[in-house]
């Protein structure tokens, strides 16, 4: 009897991934593949830079968007298929340094004794755009204008920090929730509106099973304990 999802001919599903989610889906699809055979292509980046490229037609099977807004985008334009939509996580910020007494919380924010700090670009990054309100709460957003350096996505904002390149930034807990160095403040969730990760079936994935079977995959008990190893709350099922 062949196991959940499997079929005699192994597929490769591809999937066009927010760059927080990347560490994630990478331990999810070796789970996935030992369990089904069929192989996930992973392409990661920011999520408005990836739903340019969908609306590009770059054929991506699914989308793992970082907001719920995208995923639902893409299906009111046709590249998404209606219905297929779910939260598979809620994402947390974190403000990090490599440096292990920098961070110590907002007052770190608040002090300003460092020249630059990190965040993603607030236009494509939902990530950044929570970094934004995090230093609006804080009435620091034109203090700390100055300072800020801006990565195309998540992840080259934490590859700044990771580089001593910038003393600190705003990153996903994903990113550095396995790390044992450094400093960080785990931001108050209601500091920012919430990071709501949604998935969602695009077109050129709509006639395959094996697409549909990792979205699937995606909602199961396998997936959701990987999901929260990495900081993440797991969407609702």
């Amino acid at each position: 009897m062949l196991p959940f999802g499997a079929s005699t001919r192994a597929e490769t599903v591809s999937v066009a991934v927010a760059a927080n989610f990347t560490d994630a889906v990478k331990a999810i699809g070796a789970a996935f593949k030992a369990k089904t055979g069929n192989e996930l292509s992973v392409s990661s980046g920011a999520t408005g830079g990836l739903y340019t490229q969908i609306s590009q037609g770059a054929p991506f099977e699914v989308f793992l968007a970082a907001d719920s807004k995208t995923p639902q985008k893409a299906v009111a334009a046709g590249f998404g298929v209606a219905g297929t939509e779910f939260t598979y996580a809620v994402g947390k910020v974190v403000l990090f340094s490599a440096d292990p007494k920098l961070v110590t919380g907002a007052e770190t924010l608040r002090a300003g004794a460092f020249q630059r700090l990190a965040i993603a670009n607030p236009k494509t990054a939902p990530y950044a755009a929570a970094a934004v309100d995090v230093m609006q709460k804080l009435g620091l957003a034109k203090a700390l204008a100055p300072k800020l350096v801006t990565g195309e996505s998540i992840a080259q904002a934490y590859q700044f920090v990771d580089s001593k390149n910038a003393e600190l930034g705003f990153v996903a807990l994903s990113q550095v929730i396995n790390r044992k160095d450094g400093s960080r403040w785990l931001v108050p969730q209601e500091d920012y509106a919430p990071i709501t990760q949604d998935a969602v079936l695009l077109t050129p994935g709509k006639d395959s099973a094996a697409a549909k079977d990792f979205l699937a995959y995606l909602r199961g008990d396998e997936a959701v304990t990987i999901i929260k190893s990495f900081g993440y709350e797991a969407g609702a099922k």
